[in-house]
């Protein structure tokens, strides 16, 4: 797995995830428990994960929606 995006939105989570379920590309949200113990208030960014042969499908998809990849 590679970390395709980081973001403390999860706004931004949720549409890269749909996005990428859109296209086929497998994903697993990391962090997620962490950021829901920091009471919301975004310290804690969460990762979005890509298998390493999805990677640059996946990319391509978040630059084609002009998704920051908080990098």
């Amino acid at each position: 797995m590679k970390e395709l995006l980081r973001s403390t939105d999860p706004t931004v989570m949720a549409f890269a995830s749909a996005l990428l379920e859109g296209e086929d590309i497998d994903c697993f949200q990391m962090d997620v428990n962490m950021s829901i113990l920091e009471g919301g208030i975004g310290i804690f960014p969460r990762r979005l994960l890509v298998h390493e042969d999805d990677y640059d499908a996946a990319l391509t998809v978040m630059i084609d929606n002009e998704i920051d990849l908080g990098r």
